[in-house]
Parts: structure tokens; sequence; C-alpha cells
């Protein structure tokens, strides 16, 4: 049987379906090379609108409970605030230099930043929308800071690096260092947070971690220049993007095992899940499109123009 017909997966998807059934149905797309934000109406997978930012943004974000989308702006270093009902820049904060990835902790009160040239991650309080505070980190240029699912620490990749630093969020300061291999990119967390994965692009793997020994456990070739990372809200598949050879893989979990890989456009980065768990959208930046892949039947939708070179995606 294929496994993503398997009864157990088909009720999860639909588990994930009803929870957020209500949810509104967009993706916003960073183009750093166009200096815009495009929006996807996901009822029909076509762009419906086009957000100046006056910049180069980068990372992207939606939070729990909030109805904002955060976006991070190279140029000036900024943290963009977006009105997605009336599709504007709604405010700009200044955060470190030169800002790349954004996430939201699980509760939705923090957004954190990473700085890449200022090699920290910036914390900003979705409530007041202001910078609140800053941790350094060891890693040289910081691309993702991912927090873990309970919210009490978080892992950070740096481009020049080999490692992923470990914050400890109620200490606020970074207590530990994993060694991962060259150039870690994304991070992904297992449900519960007992384990992490980690993108590791030079050496084209995928890395399992055991977080309370904070230790490697096993190593996966999944593609070339492997990248981003999702994980599947049901915690039994792994997404990672290949940027060297234009798919993105498909990981069976907790087995840690290839399953199969879908072609999608060049050099695909950072990526999202619908709400439902049924899609997944690719920024395809060579390719200045999203790529929209049914996870079900593991196979390519059709590819969505946007502006150039999308660095990632985030919904509702």
């Amino acid at each position: 049987m294929n496994w993503f017909f398997h009864p157990v997966f088909l009720g999860l998807l639909c588990s994930v379906a009803t929870a957020y059934a209500q949810a509104p149905a967009q993706m916003f797309v960073p183009n750093e090379g166009s200096g815009d934000v495009s929006v996807i109406d996901l009822a029909s997978d076509t762009v419906v609108a086009k957000i100046e930012t006056g910049g180069k943004p980068r990372g992207i974000a939606t939070c729990r409970g909030n109805s904002r989308v955060f976006v991070s702006n190279q140029e000036p270093a900024q943290l963009l605030v977006l009105d997605p009902s009336t599709r504007t820049v709604q405010q700009r904060i200044a955060v470190g230099e030169s800002p790349e990835a954004v996430y939201c902790s699980p509760d939705g009160r923090w957004l954190a930043v990473a700085n890449e040239a200022g090699n920290s991650v910036s914390f900003i309080d979705t409530r007041s929308l202001s910078l609140v505070f800053s941790i350094p980190v060891q890693g040289k240029n910081p691309e993702h800071a991912v927090f873990s699912p309970d919210g009490v620490h978080m892992l950070v990749s740096a481009e020049e690096a080999d490692q992923v630093d470990v914050i400890d969020l109620n200490a606020r300061r970074q207590v530990a260092a994993i060694k991962v291999g060259s150039r870690p990119r994304g991070i992904a967390f297992s449900p519960n947070g007992a384990t992490a994965y980690v993108a590791v692009e030079s050496a084209s793997q995928l890395v399992s971690i055991d977080m309370a020994q904070r230790k490697v456990l096993a190593r996966l070739e999944v593609g070339a220049r492997t990248n981003g990372l999702v994980m599947h809200p049901s915690g039994q598949l792994l997404f990672a993007s290949n940027g060297g050879e234009a798919t993105v893989a498909l990981v069976e979990l907790p087995a840690f095992r290839l399953l199969g890989k879908v072609p999608v456009g060049q050099r695909p980065w950072n990526m999202a899940l619908s709400p439902d768990g049924k899609k997944l959208y690719v920024a395809a930046g060579r390719s200045h499109a999203v790529t929209v892949v049914d996870v079900p039947a593991r196979k390519r939708l059709l590819d969505i123009a946007v502006g150039r070179l999308p660095w990632g995606v985030a919904g509702f």
C-alpha cells in the first residue's frame, strides 16, 4: 500500500483539516529580488495581490492567535508588520543587522529574528510590537532561530558554522553548541520536542539530534545541498528542500527513512504547509515561483509565478 494513502495518515490529514477549517486561506511569499510580498489565494492557487516593502524581504512568519504577518527586511534592518486585510506595511521595527529567518514562539508571544551580520537573535514582543532583548550566538551568520515546541529552548543555525547553537530562553543566553557539519540551514522539531532535525547543506545531509543528550543520533542523505525543512503536524513526515537538484525529499518519521522525492522549481529554499496539511508550498528562488506539491499524492501540482527570488512562504 502507498504510505501516503494509509488510513492512519489520511486520518491525520482529516484531523488537521478540521482543526483549521475556519482559517483564512492565504500564503505570503517574500521576494527578495523584487522587494515585495506576493499574496496567494489557496482556493485558486493564484497570486491575488502584491505588497511593496521598499527593501529586501526575506524571512516570514505568522503567529498563533495573531492576524498579522511578520517579514524581515534586510535593507534597512527591520521587521515589517503587515496587515493582511489592507495588504499594507503597518509598522517597521528596527532589529539586528541583516535579518533573515523569522519564527514565532509556540504560544504566539515572541518573534525571533536571526541577524546574520550581527551574529545575534532579536526577540520582539508580539503584543507591544517592540524589540525587548537580543541574544548573541557563537555561530557566524545565523540564518534560522527555531523555538522548541515547549518554548523553553531554541536552536540556531549559522551559514558559516559547523554547529547549531542552543539557547536557554529562560536564562536568555546560549548554553551549548551541537556539532552537525558545515553550513547548517533549516531546523525542525518533532512535535514532542524530543528530536530536532537539521539540514546540513555542505554535506547534503539531514541530521537528527537527541535534544535531551544534545548529540547527533543519525545522518541521512536526502539530496544535493539540503536546505529548508518543514515538519508535518502529524509528526510522521518531514519535508526537506534540496537546492542543488530542485527536489523536495519526503522523510518518514520516526523511522528516519527517505520515502521519495518530488521535483520542484529551481533552488528550492524555504517552505510551508497549507492549513489542512494537504499541500506544500515551496519557494523556488531561481524559478521566481512557488511550487505546489500534493502531499497525499506525492506529486507536483503546479508552479505559481511570484516576484523575483522568493525566499520563503508562510500563511494562515
